[in-house]
């Protein structure tokens, strides 16, 4: 059991360098002595490790060559970019089906812990984190956890991508009567156990969301055109000769 938590320590020392960028991906780790004597812990110990962050695709192994950093396979899914229109059309998909299935299974409490949040945000306390709480609320009342998943990392992406997050505020600002609106929909939907209409209910609330990101996105393209036409009359005028 020692040995067990010796390599596993080495393990996460190793995985530290890398993501440090001591070593980065594409270089070759120090032979195995040289890390046995940097870490002081025996060579069987390194062999272990090397075996686990094989296993955990940090390393490959490669026979007469070395052991060779990969790239860090979450951090190369952190590195696909993810529009607000495809977020959005995602949600609306994946959210619209968990409304289906939450209308058949949701609780008392958790149709009590909905309206709480629809009070939070009429009188708008946090409305953010409310509208966040409504959306999982009714993703764990599906009684699939791929589903509760995919809603959780959805957030994630919304409030962690800088593009995502100006344009999600930019709708939200504008529209927060409309939100509410459509969340009471949503709760009543549910309420009623009616898998159809809740359903409708959230491709009606992803839709309204969907045109305002369009609105928002055009609005930004013409304020980028007036900009640049304002840009070349400025170079080309001729205003100071005829003055």
């Amino acid at each position: 059991m020692k040995s067990r938590r010796m390599f596993w320590q080495i393990v996460e020392k190793i995985e530290a360098l890398i993501d440090s960028g001591k070593y980065p991906p594409g270089s070759r780790l120090p032979p195995e002595r040289e890390l046995a004597e940097t870490f002081n812990v025996s060579r069987p110990t390194i062999r272990e490790a090397i075996i686990a962050l094989e296993v955990r695709e940090r390393v490959d192994v490669k026979t007469s060559s070395g052991v060779y950093v990969l790239k860090n396979p979450q951090k190369a899914e952190s590195e696909v970019k993810v529009s607000a229109f495809e977020l959005t059309q995602a949600r609306a998909l994946v959210e619209g089906e968990a409304a289906a299935l939450a209308a058949a299974s949701i609780t008392e409490q958790e149709l009590a812990d909905l309206e709480a949040t629809l009070v939070a945000m009429e009188k708008g306390i946090n409305p953010e984190k409310a509208d966040r709480e409504f959306h999982v609320i009714i993703s764990k009342a599906t009684r699939n956890n791929a589903v509760s998943l995919a809603v959780e990392k959805f957030w994630k992406l919304r409030d962690s991508e800088p593009e995502i997050v100006n344009v999600y505020k930019n709708v939200c600002s504008r529209s927060d009567s409309d939100r509410l609106e459509e969340h009471r929909k949503i709760y009543t939907a549910l309420k009623n156990h009616d898998s159809a209409e809740a359903r409708q209910a959230m491709h009606y609330h992803f839709n309204r969301l969907i045109n305002t990101l369009f609105e928002i996105s055009e609005a930004k393209a013409l304020e980028e055109v007036r900009k640049q036409s304002t840009q070349t009359r400025d170079l080309y005028s001729l205003n100071h000769l005829v003055d």
